[in-house]
């Protein structure tokens, strides 16, 4: 079969319009690639600015919490130890006083004698709050049934308890903010909320800790409750960020408080 050059011309037409669409479809399925790949590329971007944004939050979270502490260990030492201490050293330069007579130099050593007692009990009690013996020894349950027990011994509140956790869910970091978010729910009760009961429960649930804490007081508006610092939520707050846990706190006035505090767990 003969092919004239009209044909020829018709084939090579054919042949070069198929070659462009296959280069067509080649370039399109190179731009589809590449924006794609470009969204997924900005996707993870994005991914990993939330991921740092979150560790920066975190991190400020736990400077803050940090320096409350560091002002709150200051002022302890100050009132409770500095003080006391000024006291003691006042009376031994009395006692210096080469015309003091004997009875004053009793009275002035029974006067040390029981501010320095006052100042170990102080001291004892700072380092207790520092990091609790029972937590560092037995881990956050034992440390939390020593709280409630210490708690029900003032007479003034019944606490009910319920703990369904093993040791090692949390470390003894964590374990230690667990234990402080509790504590500072528990002063708030005792300070401010003119409560009867009080009941605290630590359940730990397949791949979930869960931390509730309730109070029968007066409660308070929540948005004003933010603003006051004796109540310390926003250490709360900080604490449960540092934990990267969920925390929920629901008060009214005439309704006591609760607070749940959620983390997932490996």
């Amino acid at each position: 079969m003969q092919y004239t050059p009209t044909d020829e011309i018709q084939i090579i037409s054919i042949l070069l319009i198929g070659i462009s669409l296959l280069v067509l479809m080649g370039i399109a399925i190179i731009l589809f690639f590449y924006f794609s790949r470009k969204k997924i590329i900005k996707t993870e971007l994005e991914k990993a600015n939330l991921q740092i944004a979150h560790q920066q939050e975190v991190l400020q979270a736990s400077l803050q919490t940090q320096e409350a502490e560091r002002k709150r260990i200051a002022q302890d030492l100050h009132d409770d130890i500095s003080s006391k201490l000024n006291i003691v050293s006042l009376n031994a330069n009395f006692l210096t006083d080469q015309n003091i007579t004997p009875q004053e130099a009793i009275k002035l050593g029974g006067s040390i004698a029981k501010v320095t007692a006052t100042v170990l009990e102080s001291s004892r009690r700072i380092a207790h709050e520092l990091l609790p013996p029972a937590l560092e020894k037995f881990g956050l349950v034992p440390a939390l049934e020593e709280l409630c027990d210490q708690v029900e011994e003032c007479g003034t509140l019944q606490v009910t308890s319920r703990f369904q956790y093993e040791e090692g869910i949390f470390s003894k970091e964590e374990g230690l903010h667990v234990f402080r978010i509790v504590q500072e729910l528990v002063n708030n009760t005792l300070k401010y909320a003119k409560a009867k009961t009080i009941s605290i429960a630590l359940v730990a649930e397949k791949n979930t800790v869960t931390l509730q804490y309730k109070d029968n007081g007066k409660g308070f508006a929540l948005e004003d409750g933010k603003k006051v610092k004796g109540l310390g939520l926003s250490g709360i707050e900080n604490r449960a960020a540092i934990l990267n846990a969920t925390v929920e706190i629901v008060s009214a006035p005439g309704e006591g408080m609760q607070v749940v505090l959620t983390k997932q767990t490996n």
